[in-house]
């Protein structure tokens, strides 16, 4: 939408980031079964802009578990809303912590 825009229409980056941790959290709670949080994000690299009415889609994986913490690969592609070619148009690691009722780390039992 326009407010999530710069004046050029290009989407705002923080839009993007936000739609990929969204992504990532529910691969997250999935595979830890339960809460999680993100402690950090390594490499954002933006490739491609996204403009006002693409299609953006988010594609999410675990990469490597720890005993309490999981890296998750997330993608975001663009596609022009009435072509078919797509771009990637961001990449990045999120780390999550699996976090018990507490708030504190909890194993992840898989």
């Amino acid at each position: 939408m326009p407010a999530d825009t710069n004046p050029y229409g290009d989407i705002f980056g923080g839009w993007l980031m936000s739609i990929m941790d969204s992504a990532a959290g529910t691969v997250a709670a999935r595979y830890s079964k339960g809460r999680a949080v993100t402690i950090a994000v390594d490499g954002m690299t933006f490739h491609k802009p996204v403009k006002i009415g693409d299609v953006v889609s988010v594609y999410a994986d675990v990469i490597a578990t720890g005993r309490t913490s999981m890296k998750i690969d997330v993608s975001a592609w663009r596609r022009i809303r009435a072509g078919e070619d797509t771009d990637r148009v961001t990449h990045a690691v999120f780390t999550f912590v699996a976090i018990g009722d507490d708030g504190r780390p909890r194993v992840i039992e898989t």
